[in-house]
């Protein structure tokens, strides 16, 4: 009598009512996405104008948009055209490259401490800032020139020293932190070398502030969004991948040490001309990519949610400096005050989650 044998079980094909609810669910993700982006698009936009109407004399939106279409308004054509409108820009632009190099990094490394505020690269342009107002005592020009410089050298070096057997998200972050505080440790020395009007110019540009914004700041930061972004967005599948894992991504046709490479150094220069142009804004990078995360939901790329969130956030709390108290505050002691909270919990939550997005 030959033995039973058990039956051999196939796996089961997706039945057409499976595949519906995949196909519903992705609709209302992508549902959910497209109102996300179109809200705080809106919501940017709107606090964009009210920046421009809002001062010691108030011009409504009509005097503001006819401004802005180029004619000439007595009184908020100066007003609004050459001390508002560079300011709002340089906010707006600021907080869009730190948006989206922050989540760049967060995604990259997988990480959501892994921002360029955190592991030093901020802190490498303040230093150079620093070193530039308080030793060199040269103009603002070289001052962002410098600052720039800083960033990129300070990134590779980051690099340099977590690349060894590959990049680990943990290595990276924990180099950047002790570099950070060197860095610190350098621009604490500096301070108390500077003398009194040195000082006060260097610490303005720490606290980081669009105090004063000109169009010789907007322009060079305006063309750095306009050919970096780019860049970041075509390669945000590739980005997608490596969250992933490196591994994953490579069997996906992402060749991973020639792309990290590549996107890293586009994050870095984005967040080395927005702190040329508004100094080191406090945690903007930090926060504009775990609060798109939320907003936006599960799935597809956060780069354009974290751009609108930084822009976003920047406007915002340069109107709440500006006029919410008493005493005028520039915008990044606005942010530090919301990002430090923030970090604390994420510090907490991370012993558990690995501080993931």
């Amino acid at each position: 009598m030959s033995p039973v044998t058990a039956p051999v079980r196939r796996p089961l094909a997706a039945t057409a009512a499976d595949q519906d609810r995949v196909a519903r669910g992705r609709r209302a993700r992508g549902r959910r996405r497209l109102a996300a982006c179109g809200a705080l698009a809106a919501a940017t936009a709107a606090v964009f104008l009210v920046s421009l109407m809002v001062g010691h004399t108030f011009y409504g939106p009509g005097d503001v948009l006819r401004v802005l279409s180029g004619q000439v308004v007595p009184g908020a054509s100066f007003t609004v055209g050459e001390l508002r409108l560079p300011r709002a820009s340089t906010g707006a632009l600021a907080g869009a490259a730190f948006g989206i190099a922050g989540v760049t990094f967060q995604t990259m490394l997988r990480n959501a401490l892994a921002s360029p505020d955190v592991i030093g690269i901020s802190s490498g342009a303040s230093a150079a800032a620093v070193y530039a107002i308080v030793v060199l005592s040269v103009s603002e020009a070289v001052v962002s020139a410098m600052a720039v410089i800083a960033a990129l050298l300070t990134a590779v070096a980051i690099y340099l020293l977590a690349s060894r057997d590959g990049v680990a998200g943990a290595r990276l972050v924990l180099i950047g932190i002790g570099i950070n505080a060197m860095l610190h440790s350098v621009i604490s020395y500096l301070l108390l070398r500077a003398a009194q009007w040195d000082l006060q110019t260097a610490m303005r540009w720490l606290t980081g502030s669009i105090n004063g914004a000109t169009w010789d700041e907007v322009v060079p930061l305006a063309l750095a969004v306009a050919v970096l972004v780019p860049l970041l967005l075509g390669r945000s599948r590739h980005l997608g991948a490596m969250q992933i894992g490196d591994d994953t991504a490579t069997v996906l046709g992402v060749r991973v040490e020639r792309t990290r490479p590549v996107i890293i150094l586009t994050a870095v220069a984005l967040i080395a001309f927005a702190t040329a142009a508004a100094g080191p804004i406090a945690f903007v990078a930090f926060l504009a990519g775990p609060i798109a995360a939320r907003l936006v939901g599960q799935g597809g790329s956060l780069l354009v949610p974290a751009a609108l969130v930084g822009a976003l956030l920047v406007l915002g709390a340069d109107l709440i400096g500006q006029w919410a108290f008493d005493t005028r505050y520039p915008v990044g002691v606005i942010t530090g005050a919301l990002g430090a909270p923030y970090l604390l919990y994420l510090l907490v939550r991370s012993n558990s989650t690995g501080g993931t997005l």
